[in-house]
């Protein structure tokens, strides 16, 4: 008998949303110093990417009082504005994880967000998960873990995937052992398998999650990963990809499957000498019957889009141009975050 399994599941991405959750980003000191691009036009995309994910179930989108009414221009009338204090726009990570439990219903988990290992400013982020739960009238599991959404893959079967680079960080979680994140994940997420990628020990990318999960792979369905590839074979980043691959050659999953991995290559014309820039496709969202892509307005976005419809048949792939908000490191998956449908359904 597993002692750790507590009846809460955190389900895979591709069962039925009830809605998204994202964030307006409002920051303009953080976007335009920082990031070198103008906050208006980030704002275009991140209302792109939920009126597109509107078209398929309902968005709800937390916009800090300051950016009420530029939501309001921007967002179609089926995207649901909730007004709410928030610092930043990366709803993955601020956000709660939600599981579910077969005779206690929906919770959300609310991870110890610290910005990224204290990256950026985070007094009201920090508590944006237990908000949102709140304002759901769900319960809410808060844990010690510094963890941000990003950091995790499930695939609703036990298995969860995580790189070492981010939950191993000394500015995370120091003295945790990974045989304690382990046991964390089983009584809240009914994970039975852990499988520890490197992701980016020496922050190649430059980003500022450590390197997320969410930018190296993503699960098609249980047994099958959808892999960042890159054409640049001689890069140091090359190196960090095929780093990455051979830990997931060698895994097996809590089915005891070795992965069938499909590659997913990059848009790395796209990304600038210098700077951070998330060029990697696999940072889509698996919305209620769509697929909702990244996109650069280059010939590889249609090569990664024939490669996620072969993955994703019942689904119609939606690109949607992030040339903006890329700059921030982040692409879809990172400023969205699914509530599943309950009672659960087909």
């Amino acid at each position: 008998m597993n002692t750790l399994d507590t009846g809460w599941r955190m389900p895979a991405e591709w069962t039925p949303h009830a809605a998204t959750w994202m964030a307006f980003p409002h920051n303009r000191m953080l976007w335009e110093s920082e990031w070198g691009v103008s906050l208006a036009d980030v704002q275009q995309d991140f209302a792109a990417v939920a009126n597109a994910i509107a078209r398929f179930e309902p968005v709800k989108l937390v916009v800090d009082p300051a950016a009420l009414d530029r939501a309001g221009e921007l967002c179609a009338g089926n995207v649901e504005l909730i007004e709410l204090a928030i610092d930043d726009s990366w709803c993955r990570d601020s956000g709660p994880s939600f599981v579910c439990h077969p005779q206690l219903g929906l919770a959300g988990v609310s991870w110890r967000f610290n910005a990224w290992g204290g990256k950026s400013a985070y007094a009201q982020d920090a508590s944006l998960a237990r908000r949102i739960l709140d304002g759901l009238g769900l319960e809410c599991f808060g844990v010690p873990l510094a963890n941000e959404g990003g950091a995790i893959h499930v695939d609703g079967e036990g298995t969860l995937i995580t790189t070492e680079s981010v939950l191993l960080n000394a500015n995370r979680n120091p003295g945790l052992s990974k045989a304690e994140i382990e046991a964390l994940f089983a009584r809240l997420l009914g994970v039975t398998r852990t499988i520890w990628l490197p992701g980016d020990p020496d922050r190649v990318t430059g980003d500022m999650t450590d390197g997320h999960v969410d930018g190296v792979c993503a699960f098609a369905r249980p047994g099958a990963l959808l892999l960042d590839a890159t054409r640049d074979t001689t890069s140091a980043y090359a190196e960090v990809v095929r780093e990455n691959r051979r830990a997931l050659e060698l895994a097996l999953d809590a089915r005891g499957r070795r992965f069938e991995l499909i590659e997913l290559f990059d848009a790395g014309e796209v990304a600038p000498e210098e700077g951070v820039f998330c060029a990697s496709y696999t940072n889509f969202y698996i919305a209620n019957g769509a697929i909702i892509m990244p996109a650069y307005g280059v010939a590889a976005d249609d090569a990664a889009a024939a490669t996620l419809a072969r993955a994703f048949p019942a689904r119609e792939v939606v690109p949607v141009r992030i040339d903006h908000l890329a700059h921030g490191g982040g692409g879809v998956h990172c400023i969205t975050q699914q509530q599943p449908a309950w009672p659960a359904r087909r």
